[in-house]
C-alpha cells in the first residue's frame, strides 16, 4: 500500500506542501561525447564507450570590492571555468590511443615543431549527458547537458602499470573550455553537435 508515502519528504509552508519524494538523478546514468576531437567532426562514440568518469564544471567568479566611505560593496568580477577531469579506459583495439594522441598532434605538431595558428583548428566540443536510463527498445532520454565550447587538451595522463593491480588500463585527460552552458531536458543549445567552437580564436 502507498498510504502515507507521499509524506516521506521535507514538509513545505502550507496544509498541502508534500507532494512525495521526487526522484533523484544518479550518477552512473551519464553520457560524455567529444565532436572534432582528434581526427574526426561527428562525436567519437569509441571513447564515449570507453568513459570511466568524468568532472563537471566547476564555476567561480572573482569578487570585485568596491570602497565607499566607510564601508564596501562586493561585486561580481570576472568568472573563471576550472578544467575537467575525463578518465577513460584504454582498449586494445588502441582507437582510445589513437584518438588522444591524434588532438594532440592538432594540438602541436611534435614532428616538426610546429603550432597551429589559431585555436579554432584544435579545439573541440565536449557534451556531459545525464540520463534516464532507457537503452535498447526503449530509448534513453537526456534529463540534462552540460555543452563545453572551445575545449583544448592541458594534460594527459598515461598512468600506471602493475602487476598487482586488477584495473584496466586508463588515460587520465584534463580538459579547459572557454564556455559552458547547462542545457535542461530536450533543448539544444547552438545548434547541432557538429558547431564545435565560439568565439575569438575559437
Amino acid at each position: 500500500m502507498s498510504i502515507g508515502l507521499n509524506k516521506i519528504t521535507v514538509p513545505n509552508a502550507g496544509a498541502n506542501s508534500n507532494e512525495g519524494l521526487l526522484m533523484p538523478k544518479l550518477q552512473y546514468r551519464f553520457r560524455v561525447r567529444l565532436i572534432n576531437f582528434g581526427t574526426g567532426t561527428p562525436p567519437n562514440y569509441e571513447l564515449t564507450k570507453q568513459v570511466i568518469d568524468v568532472t563537471r564544471p566547476n564555476l567561480t567568479f572573482e569578487n570585485m570590492p568596491i570602497e565607499i566611505y566607510n564601508s564596501k560593496v562586493n561585486l561580481a568580477g570576472k568568472h573563471t571555468w576550472s578544467p575537467v577531469t575525463l578518465n577513460l579506459r584504454d582498449d586494445v583495439s588502441n582507437n582510445v590511443q589513437a584518438a588522444v594522441s591524434a588532438q594532440i598532434q592538432k594540438q602541436f605538431d611534435f614532428a616538426e615543431q610546429a603550432a597551429p595558428v589559431s585555436g579554432q583548428d584544435y579545439k573541440f566540443r565536449m557534451d556531459i549527458d545525464i540520463l534516464d536510463g532507457g537503452n535498447g527498445a526503449i530509448e534513453e532520454r537526456t534529463l540534462d547537458t552540460w555543452a563545453l565550447f572551445g575545449c583544448y587538451v592541458t594534460e594527459v595522463n598515461y598512468n600506471t602499470l602493475a602487476y598487482a593491480n586488477n584495473d584496466p588500463v586508463s588515460i587520465t585527460l584534463n580538459i579547459q573550455y572557454d564556455n559552458a552552458i547547462q542545457n535542461p531536458a530536450d533543448v539544444t543549445i547552438d545548434g547541432p553537435l557538429t558547431n564545435n567552437t565560439t568565439g575569438v580564436g575559437g
